[in-house]
């Protein structure tokens, strides 16, 4: 039998390490931390952005639900795309602005309402390829169907002129009429038709 190999002293720690993890504890300490702390931002920071984005998504569901289900002129600018699509560019200064937007397999109108000033008549009528030269005094260009249609009552006691764009298709046509009777602050009423 061989005697059991002489037993090699360890050092006795000095009194400085007290207290003191050895160092490949302390690192792996501090790896788990910082793995939790990647996995909280690998997760929470894109469960953050979800439920933003649903609450997002819920509110403009609620607010397309709202134009959608509308029977008459609500309140406030049609948005950028629809303004676009129907050629109807309501200055950013307009008053009193309301829209109704109809849909159906024939034709697809758009209602809009806003009162002005000069300045903007003219700006809005320039942006459709026109001025105020094409407005013939007493003219009222939407139909009474339309105007039923959008709750609008088109006395004809008022100062109204009124013009229509005709634009090649797939580009909408646009009645024009305006309240004059108020000559510093117009009022606006168009309807614009697009056929698919």
């Amino acid at each position: 039998m061989t005697p059991p190999a002489p037993s090699v002293p360890h050092p006795s720690p000095s009194p400085d390490d007290a207290g003191k993890l050895p160092e490949n504890r302390r690192h792996m300490i501090a790896r788990r931390w910082l793995t939790a702390v990647i996995i909280v931002l690998l997760i929470g920071i894109p469960a953050g952005y979800l439920l933003i984005s649903a609450e997002q998504s819920r509110d403009s569901g609620r607010d397309k639900a709202k134009v959608a289900s509308a029977t008459g002129l609500t309140e406030g600018f049609p948005s950028r795309m629809t303004r676009r699509i129907y050629d109807v560019p309501v200055p950013n200064a307009g008053q009193d602005v309301a829209f109704y937007e109809t849909n159906n397999w024939k034709t697809s109108r758009l209602y809009v309402q806003f009162r002005t000033v000069p300045a903007d008549l003219d700006w809005f009528l320039n942006d459709l390829g026109v001025n105020r030269a094409a407005l013939k005094k007493g003219k009222i260009t939407i139909s009474g169907r339309d105007a039923g249609v959008a709750g609008w009552t088109l006395d004809p006691d008022r100062a109204w002129s009124g013009t229509t764009v005709d634009q090649k298709d797939p580009q909408p046509t646009v009645d024009i009429t305006v309240d004059e009777t108020d000559p510093a602050h117009p009022f606006v009423y168009v309807v614009s038709t697009a056929t698919p």
